[in-house]
């Protein structure tokens, strides 16, 4: 974004919340890193200026003061091209892993605990539901993936690729099941 944009180019947060309880700076930092936080150092942390951001980091912010903590926020309305290249990049190369870790959970447990129950020959309805909150997950795990990867990284294409391929093999194995059961429950 340039300097006469509504919207702020970066945003800036650096907190600092009491270390006793340990489960309070562990709430915001997960917060902050479920919105797709960069930290560049402990306790600060930047985003993209988007209104959903600014939103949710206000929210943060009230939830700090709550924790007897402060902090301090930036709305930073411009950086020079070269630095905006670099945190696109940054923020591209953290969703990059993301969906590089999603295909590692399709292809490593996945899809082998489907190649494992068909040479188990464990053709059960228990199985197929327990598969697909597998699925679940991880369609669930792309999907919040895709809401903090700013830059639109070129591996989303793998990850969504794959999450379907997940799709219609648990489609092939839930068919395998009805027709080895007909259908029943015994």
């Amino acid at each position: 974004m340039d300097a006469t944009s509504e919207m702020p180019a970066w945003l800036l947060l650096a907190y600092k919340v009491p270390s006793e309880p340990s489960s309070n700076r562990i709430a915001i930092w997960r917060e902050l890193k479920h919105l797709g936080a960069y930290y560049p150092q402990q306790a600060v942390c930047l985003l993209p200026g988007r209104r959903e951001t600014i939103d949710a980091i206000d929210a943060i912010r009230e939830r700090i003061a709550t924790m007897d903590g402060t902090d301090t926020y930036l709305e930073i309305p411009f950086v020079p091209e070269s630095q905006h290249a670099d945190l696109v990049q940054v923020f591209t190369s953290l969703a990059s892993r993301e969906y590089a870790e999603i295909v590692e959970e399709c292809q490593s447990k996945f899809v082998k605990e489907i190649e494992f129950e068909r040479f188990r020959e464990n053709f059960t309805f228990e199985e197929v539901e327990e598969i697909r909150q597998d699925l679940n997950k991880i369609e669930r795990w792309l999907g919040d993936v895709v809401r903090r990867d700013w830059f639109d990284s070129p591996d989303k294409a793998e990850a969504a690729t794959w999450v379907k391929e997940c799709a219609a093999m648990l489609e092939a194995f839930e068919a395998d099941v009805f027709a080895h059961t007909d259908g029943s429950d015994h």
